[in-house]
């Protein structure tokens, strides 16, 4: 029971973390040699990540901004426009069992979807402001089979 009570406060405090507002910074242009192909190159809506950069097609994404115990990896974008993204991962999910810093990342293919674009406060951005993770082959323990998050 205490295992089951510990991934069910996992699951809550990842939904808290990503309901905490972010915002989406502005990027510059990429200069020549970039080590950072996913950043924000503008023209597109965008994927802030938990410091507010904004990103496109990223290959992973942390979920729980403030523990780090759930983050998206291994993504692959099949579509990615102005209005919607969807790809395929994995999540990585921390059990927490005993406890979270003893804990095992546990990892399950979903499926991603972002939505709800809106504009940047300032920079005239568009980011999404909607996540949905839609677990393929299991799940973590208390977890639906899709998840939707509210981002900032």
């Amino acid at each position: 029971m205490r295992g089951h009570a510990m991934r069910a406060a996992v699951t809550l405090g990842a939904a808290v973390a990503l309901a905490a507002p972010l915002t989406a910074a502005s990027a510059t242009a990429p200069t020549p040699g970039d080590p950072d192909p996913h950043r924000h190159r503008g023209g597109t809506t965008v994927l802030a990540d938990c410091q507010g950069q904004s990103e496109v097609r990223p290959g992973s994404h942390l979920l729980a901004c403030g523990d780090g115990n759930s983050r998206l990896v291994s993504l692959h974008w099949g579509r990615w426009d102005a209005d919607t993204a969807v790809g395929r991962g994995v999540n990585q999910v921390n059990d927490c069992d005993p406890y979270c810093a003893a804990g095992t990342f546990r990892s399950y293919p979903v499926t991603v979807r972002l939505e709800a674009p809106t504009g940047g406060h300032g920079s005239g951005e568009r980011h999404f402001t909607r996540i949905s993770v839609t677990y393929t082959d299991g799940r973590p323990d208390g977890s639906p089979r899709t998840v939707s998050y509210p981002l900032g």
